[in-house]
């Protein structure tokens, strides 16, 4: 049997998502051992681990070097990837809002300065209210930008509101809810169809239960 190659995201997120998939029936212990290897392997399980960054996840998943991977909506929504999204697991909720200062109203005679790491959801939100904006593409913590008069507002994952309280801003508008999904390749999909199925349900029915 061939095994599945799974792409799994470092951090929080990727420890919780990898505890979903021992629970549905994939364990590999080697990946729970104090080490630095990058991939891990159970041949009886039918499963090959390996952790990547969480941006990156769905690039692996496109090009055919993992047969799935677990990424955010944020990031299937931003670099619109080839892949197929299977399920939403349900984990890593928060969502994509319009975030600024607590007395700031938007004044539609001029254009909106919109500071986000995440151009092309900002754009598509804003075109979509025929609204004319200058994105400002920042990597860091941008929550800095309506601050220092950057700009006018901001488009970032939200979790519970708690930085932008911490730095006078709050949420405006939601745009989208975030969560964990599971991606596929395309041409994986075809050859493992079976065991890529097999693998989804299982997963599905544990993110169902909670």
């Amino acid at each position: 049997m061939d095994m599945i190659s799974v792409a799994l995201p470092k951090g929080r997120l990727g420890e919780k998502v990898y505890a979903r998939f021992k629970a549905a029936g994939y364990p590999c212990p080697s990946i729970e051992e104090e080490n630095r290897k990058l991939i891990f392997e159970n041949p009886e399980a039918g499963v090959r681990y390996f952790w990547v960054k969480p941006s990156d996840v769905a690039i692996y998943v496109e090009r055919g070097a993992a047969d799935i991977g677990v990424a955010g909506k944020d990031i299937l929504l931003e670099y619109a990837p080839d892949v197929y999204e299977l399920a939403d697991l349900g984990l890593g909720k928060c969502r994509m809002c319009v975030a600024g200062k607590k007395d700031f109203r938007d004044r539609t005679d001029r254009v909106l300065r919109v500071a986000t790491k995440f151009p092309r959801i900002a754009s598509g939100y804003y075109a979509s209210m025929s609204r004319d904006i200058d994105i400002i593409h920042l990597n860091g913590s941008i929550e800095i930008a309506p601050i220092l008069g950057l700009s006018d507002v901001i488009v970032d994952i939200v979790e519970t509101g708690k930085t932008l309280l911490e730095n006078d801003l709050e949420p405006k508008t939601t745009i989208v809810p975030i969560s964990a999904r599971l991606i596929a390749n395309k041409v994986s999909y075809k050859f493992k169809h079976e065991q890529i199925v097999e693998l989804c349900r299982r997963v599905e029915e544990l993110a169902e239960k909670g």
